[in-house]
């Protein structure tokens, strides 16, 4: 091939190049498209010497500006009466921005197994998939207090089994707190596990992993005698040493008055106002999913977002439109120059072989 040659393809446009990108010399349209662009290409990416991948996670330094969020936190929070914000995070994406967005405390929740693994309850959630979640969301959280759920039958045999598992959850899956679902009935547990240390966070009301126990996702203490039932078992998870209790579709006036006789924080989730925090399943807040239950409040629909984001994408790479010029990585003029001859001079070799093989034949 000829400087001319050369000078030629490299002065090609960019709709030339699509056309040639369909043709049998990719390699080639990818430089003719660049070439013109590629001494200001050079200019621009010299402002930034970082190079970003998609294989590389995000900066965590940039984030971490407020202290650790420990249990004394929390109770600190408790007793001059600021509401404590907890989000549940199932990966880390998800856990990085619920640090950002300095929610006091994370939830690895088994409510995982429907939002992200798609399982159509969150009873069946293995103990090893949770460990792997919560591995994700802990290297996502700098500041946020982590919480684990302790996943339906891995902790209702006995203590020692509750014991082994919160072990496991806080060595292997990094977190500070485990949550479990039971009244009364798990008091000896939730007691034997504090006593050799490990944070526990309660979990009365409705009790997704005994929904079927219940009769579904309904509202619990909706009698006179339920309510007692609901408030006797806050009173024993907090004798036996919860540092808090999640109160799940309780009627308001319930949650509060247990909030009002508990000395240790209350969290709701359908539970009203009254309570002294409030969880959210981030997927169903972030509008992600179409159906969400009466107590959340959807505050972004990203579902509608995300998709129209994705079939963007889809037009741009059918008409040619990305990647642009901005999206690709230049190399020196000098450099350039010197393999488009290298490549014409190959192409040249590989046509004379052609010929005398034609000539031959």
């Amino acid at each position: 091939m000829s400087l001319h040659t050369v000078a030629a393809l490299l002065a090609r446009t960019r709709p030339s190049c699509l056309a040639l990108a369909r043709s049998a010399h990719p390699v080639r349209m990818v430089l003719q498209s660049r070439t013109n662009q590629n001494i200001s290409c050079q200019t621009n990416t010299a402002t930034d010497s970082r190079r970003h991948f998609s294989s590389r996670p995000s900066d965590q330094s940039t984030h971490h500006v407020r202290p650790k969020v420990t249990l004394a936190t929390l109770r600190k929070l408790y007793k001059r009466g600021e509401p404590i914000t907890v989000l549940t995070a199932h990966d880390f994406p998800t856990g990085t921005l619920v640090d950002k967005a300095g929610i006091d405390m994370t939830l690895v929740g088994d409510s995982l197994a429907m939002v992200a693994l798609g399982y159509p309850s969150t009873s069946e959630i293995t103990l090893d998939e949770m460990l792997h979640h919560c591995r994700a969301v802990a290297r996502g959280t700098r500041s946020s207090f982590l919480v684990a759920d302790m996943p339906f039958g891995t902790y209702e045999t006995s203590a020692e089994q509750a014991i082994n598992t919160a072990v496991r959850l806080m060595k292997e899956g990094k977190a500070e707190a485990v949550k479990l679902e039971g009244g009364k009935e798990m008091a000896p547990t939730i007691a034997r596990l504090t006593q050799v240390g490990i944070p526990v966070l309660g979990h009365i009301g409705l009790t997704p992993q005994r929904q079927a126990s219940l009769g579904g996702f309904k509202v619990q203490g909706k009698t006179a005698a339920k309510a007692k039932a609901i408030i006797e078992d806050a009173l024993a998870l907090q004798e036996a040493g919860c540092y808090g209790v999640v109160l799940e579709a309780v009627p308001e006036p319930v949650a509060t008055h247990i909030t009002n006789i508990l000395k240790i924080p209350t969290i709701g989730i359908g539970a009203g106002v009254g309570c002294s925090g409030q969880v959210l399943v981030q997927q169903d807040m972030l509008g992600l999913y179409g159906r969400v239950p009466k107590f959340c409040k959807t505050y972004r629909s990203l579902a509608d977002e995300i998709v129209g984001a994705l079939k963007e994408y889809s037009a741009d790479v059918k008409s040619g439109a990305f990647p642009a010029e901005e999206h690709c990585y230049p190399m020196p003029q000098e450099e350039l120059n010197r393999f488009m001859r290298m490549i014409g001079q190959e192409q040249e070799e590989e046509q004379d072989k052609e010929s005398k093989k034609r000539a031959l034949a």
